[in-house]
């Protein structure tokens, strides 16, 4: 039976990951995880996609967002609390997510590793930068990190470069797809299984460094194909149906089976 083997959640998207030992699951995901978000002086968005090596920054913030700590690779530590100043909209692909920018060092020190000026911005609304509820959990199994690395000749895929809420462990490759449309329960959390999740250039990088390393699209393109929309597919979302807790070994138990088939087509 799948287990959890890993949590991971990003205080600051885009930022270096946190594993926590346990999560609380709310109607929104974890409240704390992409709570900020960093936008360049025009407002756009920086992300990883732009910046790859912002992930060798660390962070960490509260359940309220309260204080935001940062700490970069030659050991500098920013912690402090968060002074919130002007609204912002901002379009994060195709998503309208609501914000203040957040008053303070963390965007001058910030700057230097994203190669242009920064500012952060805190949602409004708790891990605000999720695709709505709907895809508030993200979940990838190793059968499916296993095939993968099959699929690359590689002996091993760390699964930290799809930076998922949830990695399971103990499952056949792909399993997750098969809970698609269906629920299951995991920790005291009851989720619903919603959709494949559609991969990025970000899961090409290195989960340390974020130089780019493996080819990881062109490897679900060869043995996956394109899902409808040209998307390549790696994991699943959900939406949290009764709110819990999840921590590391907490068994999956599907409640209800899945009933959507996925068709893909233009494998290599």
């Amino acid at each position: 039976m799948p287990r959890v083997a890993r949590l991971s959640i990003a205080p600051v998207r885009s930022l270096g990951l946190e594993h926590p030992d346990s999560i609380e699951l709310t109607e929104y995901g974890v409240v704390e995880d992409r709570r900020f978000y960093l936008i360049d002086a025009a407002g756009r968005l920086v992300d990883r996609v732009i910046v790859g090596t912002l992930v060798q920054v660390a962070a960490h913030t509260d359940p309220e967002a309260t204080r935001l700590r940062l700490e970069f690779p030659d050991g500098n530590v920013i912690d402090d609390a968060v002074a919130l100043g002007e609204a912002i909209v901002t379009n994060l692909h195709g998503r309208t997510t609501y914000g203040h920018v957040v008053e303070g060092p963390w965007a001058a020190a910030i700057a230097p590793h994203a190669g242009r000026e920064v500012r952060v911005v805190r949602c409004d609304r708790p891990a605000g930068t999720r695709a709505g509820t709907a895809k508030s959990v993200s979940i990838v199994s190793d059968g499916s990190l296993r095939r993968l690395a099959e699929a690359l000749g590689e002996e091993e895929i760390d699964a930290r470069r799809f930076r998922m809420l949830i990695d399971l462990e103990g499952a056949g490759a792909h399993e997750e797809d098969g809970w698609l449309g269906g629920e299951i329960e995991i920790g005291t959390a009851r989720l619903r299984i919603t959709d494949p999740d559609a991969r990025c250039a970000i899961t090409t990088q290195d989960p340390d460094t974020g130089h780019r390393d493996l080819d990881t699209l062109r490897a679900l393109r060869s043995y996956r194909g394109f899902r409808a929309g040209r998307k390549l597919d790696f994991g699943v979302l959900g939406e949290v149906v009764v709110p819990g807790r999840v921590s590391l070994g907490d068994e999956v138990r599907v409640l209800v089976p899945g009933t959507v088939v996925v068709e893909r087509t233009g494998m290599a």
